[in-house]
């Protein structure tokens, strides 16, 4: 991963640069941001530039995920008893050099193991203790990636502790994290944590075009709707022939939740959009949920009469946009919004999916309503 390659930050790129060349490397440092944002990248750039100061040749190494002194431990289940890195290393390879913002869920996706509990276990702590006890195969620095450290199992990260306390000589160690929520305090205390913070809308607009060839309008739409997320832009385009899918079940769903006030029986309709979504993969369900969440958001501008702001519109079967838009007001947004966070939290989490979007439906019933 070359530092130009990625989306924006670009002052976080000048930050890690000069580390390196004013001699500052921290040996432990936490990335700390959504994987959209350019987390692994970040990683990925910044440990080629301190290897490749070391070996010019290292450059074209790190950029296949070869090299011998640059290990990788990220979270896999237990298959055959076994819970080690190292057996699907080639699939998250694969993975990281197709798309290098991939995120948890896509990686879960990979294996096809969504419902299957990911974790990084004390075995592989002890697998890395042995890796890096060992001299590095080039005569220089050993770096140890720790993709998405906040899925250490509390024994992995009772082991790591130890590990980062009393580090093997000419050793780095990179972690990644959504957030530090789920990481030990002790763990925290003994690295460098860097804030990554969301790609600004312009310099991801500018990387779509360029990438993707994205007209400006189009552009703009994705920039809106993926707030500063990578990974989300790039599912966004790729996913805009499940649009009219997501609008028809969107319009279902809010004609059946404002039946059911007046015709309970609509209840039972409900319950079979739930049932039709929860058959959906987890990655299309989140889709689905971010798709709903910024038609609430844009229905709200309508609302407060801030149309130039309302980049898309449902028209389609009928659906009165204007007069829909009527029913969604500060009095119970916020109320929607979390709503839909909590349901893709309960998805994140392996919550089971008919019992998610069963309780989902029914609450927007009740929100829907709400004018006070």
């Amino acid at each position: 991963m070359n530092w130009e390659n990625i989306a924006g930050q670009e002052n976080l790129k000048k930050l890690l640069q000069e580390s390196i060349t004013e001699n500052r490397v921290s040996h432990a440092q936490l990335f700390i941001g959504k994987e959209g944002y350019g987390t692994m990248p970040l990683v990925l750039a910044y440990a080629k530039e301190i290897l490749k100061g070391e070996n010019e040749h290292a450059a074209s190494k790190v950029e296949h995920l070869n090299h011998l002194d640059l290990h990788f431990s990220f979270p896999v289940f237990t298959d055959n008893r076994n819970s080690l890195s190292k057996n699907k290393f080639e699939e998250f390879r694969e993975m990281i050099l197709d798309f290098p913002y991939a995120s948890f869920d896509d990686w879960t996706a990979v294996l096809e193991s969504e419902n299957k509990q990911f974790f990084i276990s004390a075995d592989e702590i002890d697998e890395q203790n042995q890796k890096f006890a060992l001299k590095s195969f080039e005569g220089g620095t050993k770096i140890l990636i720790v993709w998405r450290a906040d899925k250490m199992n509390t024994a992995a990260s009772n082991k790591f502790l130890k590990f980062l306390e009393e580090p093997p000589a000419k050793t780095i160690i990179l972690l990644t994290a959504e957030s530090s929520d789920d990481i030990l305090p002790t763990i925290l205390s003994r690295t460098q944590l860097i804030e990554v913070p969301r790609i600004n809308d312009e310099d991801l607009e500018a990387y779509l075009k360029n990438k993707f060839n994205v007209s400006t309008e189009k552009g703009k739409e994705v920039v809106h709707q993926s707030q500063g997320n990578l990974n989300d832009a790039v599912k966004f385009l790729s996913s805009q022939d499940k649009n009219p899918e997501f609008e028809k079940l969107f319009v279902q769903w809010v004609r059946d939740a404002f039946m059911v006030k007046k015709k309970p029986e609509y209840l039972k309709n409900i319950i079979i959009w739930a049932k039709e979504i929860a058959g959906w993969n987890r990655e299309k369900q989140k889709n689905f949920l971010n798709y709903a969440s910024e038609i609430f958001r844009l229905a709200l501008l309508q609302n407060y009469q801030s149309e130039e702001l309302v980049y898309k519109k449902i028209d389609a079967n009928g659906f009165n946009w204007t007069g829909f838009s009527k029913f969604i007001s500060g009095a119970n947004i916020i109320n929607i919004l979390e709503e839909i966070n909590t349901a893709d939290l309960h998805l994140t989490r392996n919550g089971n999916p008919k019992i998610v979007w069963t309780d989902l439906g029914i609450k927007l019933s009740r929100y829907i309503h709400k004018n006070t």
